[in-house]
């Protein structure tokens, strides 16, 4: 099971990552990797939040995203 959401974290970075795909998907895939709550989905969503390629709306969203999962205390 942590292979699986291993594997489909990084997918989802690869989306929220890749500036050839519209920024909505892009959005949706920072929101997936939020609701992960790892660890690991913290982890990206700081280095999502610290990427200067993303625009800065994405960036505040992966911010607010990881901000949730350490008040959610997983």
């Amino acid at each position: 099971m942590a292979d699986d959401r291993t594997n489909e974290l990084k997918k989802l970075m690869t989306i929220a990552t890749d500036l050839e795909i519209p920024s909505e998907l892009r959005i949706k895939s920072v929101e997936q990797i939020g609701r992960i709550g790892t660890h690991e989905a913290l982890l990206a969503l700081l280095e999502l939040a610290a990427s200067e390629k993303l625009v800065k709306k994405e960036r505040e969203i992966a911010w607010k995203q990881a901000g949730d999962i350490i008040k959610s205390g997983r």
